[in-house]
C-alpha cells in the first residue's frame, strides 16, 4: 500500500476562495489586526504570508509591528484599544513574545468574541463542553483535511500525539465532538509505539524530528503531521518519517504542504465567523 497524500496547499487554495465569496456577500469587511512584538524571523515570514492571504479573501488586514523593548503596560494598551474598536474582528498577538512580556497575560486581555486563534480560556472551555467559540486554528484544519480526504471519523479509533494547549488537547477535543474515541499520548506514555499502532487515524503534534516510524502506523491509517521541524541543513521534516509511513497508511499529510497552509486558511475562517457573530 502507498499512501494518497492530503494536499493541504490545495485544501486551503479551496477555503480561501469560498471564503472570498462569503466577504463579498457581507455588508462590512472583515477586520483583522496582527499584533507583532519584536523581529523574530520565523514570525516575519509567517504574518507576512498572513496579511496576504487576509487580504487576498478581501479582509481588511494589517499588521501593527511593536519594537522589541516595548513593555508589557504598553502591549496591553494596544490590546484594549483594539478589543473596543468596532471595525476590529479579530485580533491576533503573534508569538512568541519578548521575556518582559508575560504571553498569558496578554492572550487573556483578547476579548474572546475576538480571539481568532482561539487560545483564550473561555474558548477552550467552550470547546470542551461542546459550546460555540472560536477553535484554534491548527486544529481546525486538520478537521478539514480529514474531511477533504474522506476519512470517517465517527467511532474511529484516533490517535493524538501532543497535549499542547495549541494543538494536542484541541484537537483531541473536536475529534471527541465528531463521535471518534480518542487517546491522547505523549513523552511519558509507556510503549508510545504500541499506542500509535492502534490509530485508525494519527495526529502527530510533538515538535520532534521524524519520531514517528513506518512501523508505528496501523495499515490504512490516516496520519496527519502537524510537525515542521528544520534540519541543520536547512530541510524541513515532519514528526513522522514520511517515506516509510507513506508504505503503511493510506493516506498521509507532506510536510511542507500539508497542515501548515491550513493554519492561515482557518485563521481567515475565524475572522470572518467573529465577524458574523459579532454583528448578530
Amino acid at each position: 500500500m502507498t499512501a494518497s497524500i492530503i494536499d493541504g496547499k490545495a485544501v486551503a487554495a479551496a477555503l480561501r476562495a469560498r471564503l472570498a465569496e462569503r466577504v463579498k456577500a457581507l455588508p462590512y469587511t472583515p477586520g483583522l489586526r496582527v499584533v507583532r512584538v519584536g523581529e523574530d524571523p520565523a514570525s516575519g515570514v509567517y504574518v507576512r504570508n498572513k496579511d496576504r492571504a487576509a487580504r487576498e479573501a478581501g479582509l481588511d488586514s494589517a499588521t501593527l509591528q511593536l519594537p522589541e523593548e516595548t513593555p508589557e503596560a504598553e502591549l496591553l494598551a494596544l490590546v484594549r484599544r483594539l478589543n473596543e474598536d468596532p471595525a476590529v474582528d479579530g485580533i491576533l498577538v503573534q508569538l512568541p513574545l519578548p521575556r518582559q512580556i508575560d504571553a498569558a497575560k496578554v492572550l487573556a486581555a483578547i476579548d474572546p468574541a475576538k480571539d481568532v486563534d482561539g487560545f483564550h480560556a473561555m474558548n477552550a472551555g467552550r470547546l470542551a463542553t461542546g459550546q460555540p467559540g472560536l477553535v484554534p486554528c491548527t486544529p481546525k484544519g486538520v478537521m478539514h483535511l480529514l474531511a477533504a480526504a474522506g476519512t470517517a471519523i465517527a467511532g474511529a479509533r484516533a490517535v493524538v500525539l501532543g497535549r499542547s494547549n495549541i494543538v494536542g488537547k484541541p484537537m483531541a477535543a473536536l475529534l471527541l465532538a465528531a463521535d471518534a474515541t480518542v487517546t491522547v499520548v505523549h513523552s511519558r506514555t509507556r510503549d508510545l509505539a504500541s499506542e500509535c499502532r492502534r490509530a485508525e487515524i494519527l495526529v502527530a503534534a510533538v515538535g520532534r524530528p521524524e519520531m514517528v516510524k513506518g512501523d508505528w502506523i496501523a495499515e490504512g491509517a490516516t496520519v496527519i503531521d502537524v510537525g515542521i521541524n528544520r534540519l541543520p541543513n536547512g530541510g524541513l521534516v515532519g514528526d513522522v518519517d514520511f517515506a516509510a509511513a507513506r508504505e503503511r497508511a493510506a493516506a498521509i499529510t507532506p510536510v511542507p504542504g500539508g497542515v501548515g497552509p491550513m493554519t492561515i486558511a482557518c485563521l481567515l475562517e475565524n475572522t470572518v465567523d467573529a465577524a458574523v457573530a459579532r454583528r448578530k
